[in-house]
């Protein structure tokens, strides 16, 4: 295992998942339900989509190596354009919409809503997308889905345990403006080793 790649997937899907709407969902369901079994409903969910995910990224290998790195190129620019210019505003409003729990119930309503909403929400994500994108880019299907896996499953720890805190101390429009600029660099660098490589 490469840990300098391990880390990178890490802190990336980590910077990419923070201000997203599933993240959002999961603070709010912490408030609403045990937060315990909030992370073990979402960290299912997020465990099959990074799995599903890393098959979808393995399956672009399999393309031209010129069409595959374009692909790759245009996900980056398409997760940048998306952090920078999608209100937090739109996506506060789509993780309420997601986390409505209706009451506290039994461990395993709890457990089985969280699944719900994550697995739901997560579908064609970001960060799925992204997740495929560096398996077909690094073709290391084990330390991306590890590194993409735990660090959702950080976020989901983070969001369910202390979300409204870490909201009151780090803007998402910071996060959200960090991680545009991280994937549009990527992309352009993606692409232009297509143009000058």
């Amino acid at each position: 295992m490469h840990v300098g790649v391990f880390l990178g997937i890490f802190g990336l899907m980590f910077v990419l998942e923070l201000p997203d709407k599933t993240f959002i969902a999961q603070v709010i369901m912490g408030t609403k339900a045990r937060p315990s079994m909030v992370v073990l409903g979402a960290s299912i969910a997020l465990t099959i989509h990074m799995a599903l995910a890393v098959g979808a990224g393995s399956l672009l290998t399999l393309f031209p190596v010129h069409l595959k790195d374009l692909i790759i190129g245009l996900l980056f620019l398409g997760g940048a354009g998306y952090l920078l210019f999608v209100t937090e505003e739109e996506e506060e409003e789509k993780g309420e919409g997601e986390a409505a729990l209706e009451k506290p119930g039994t461990r395993w309503k709890e457990i089985s809503t969280a699944f719900v909403v994550i697995f739901v929400g997560e579908f064609g994500d970001l960060t799925q997308i992204q997740a495929a994108n560096f398996e077909a880019k690094l073709h290391q299907p084990l330390e991306v889905f590890l590194a993409s896996t735990l660090s959702l499953i950080a976020v989901s720890f983070l969001g369910a345990y202390g979300g409204k805190a870490l909201l009151r101390v780090i803007p998402l429009k910071m996060v959200r403006l960090g991680g545009g600029l991280i994937f549009a660099g990527l992309g352009l660098w993606t692409l232009g080793s297509l143009v000058f490589g």
